[in-house]
């Protein structure tokens, strides 16, 4: 997470799915997928697709089948971490603005007429900066506003993968910033 920050403003841009840990699982996906979808029809048409790789003791019948269907679902999954890292689902900012006193939660979502995900927000409705620890074999650590009357706004992305001590300094910064107190310590 990148940020701008001055005596009045605050930016905090979030990296989206663009990573180059999804564009590499797209295309082992897409590669893999596509090696099953061509193994399973050489079954089927009793010719070699791929050199070197014979097909001739894979009967399409029940082998040849399911590599197909597998084929088929990788590539789909494949096509669909490509499109999630082509539009960066989840990228945007975090901007809060002192003078002005308004905060904006951005995110990109999925297209449609409801992709630009936009969320303003009073300073003066923030309550408290938070923070949520789950520890385990799924551990997950979100950093979200407590706002007046509504629901907690998350403002890390899920899955980041940030320390317990750089998140709590991410927290105390912010808190300290907009002069709210922080809460789930």
């Amino acid at each position: 997470m990148m940020s701008s920050r001055s005596k009045w403003v605050q930016v905090e841009f979030i990296k989206g799915s663009r990573t180059f840990a999804n564009l590499c699982w797209a295309c082992i996906l897409v590669c893999g997928a596509t090696g099953f979808l061509l193994v399973g029809f050489s079954s089927f048409i009793g010719k070699d697709l791929i050199p070197n790789i014979s097909s001739k003791q894979i009967a399409f019948i029940p082998q040849g089948l399911v590599m197909c269907f597998y084929g088929i679902a990788g590539l789909f999954m494949g096509f669909y971490l490509c499109c999630i890292v082509f539009w960066n689902v989840g990228g945007g900012y975090n901007y809060f603005d002192k003078q002005e006193g308004i905060s904006y939660v951005f995110r990109w979502g999925f297209p449609g007429k409801n992709r630009p995900i936009h969320i303003q927000l009073l300073l003066k409705d923030i309550e408290a900066v938070g923070l949520k620890t789950q520890e385990g074999l799924f551990s997950s650590r979100i950093l979200y506003l407590k706002v007046r009357g509504q629901r907690s706004i998350p403002l890390t992305r899920i899955g980041e993968n940030f320390t317990l001590d750089n998140l709590e300094k991410k927290a105390a910064e912010l808190a300290r910033f907009l002069r709210v107190s922080i809460e789930g310590f």
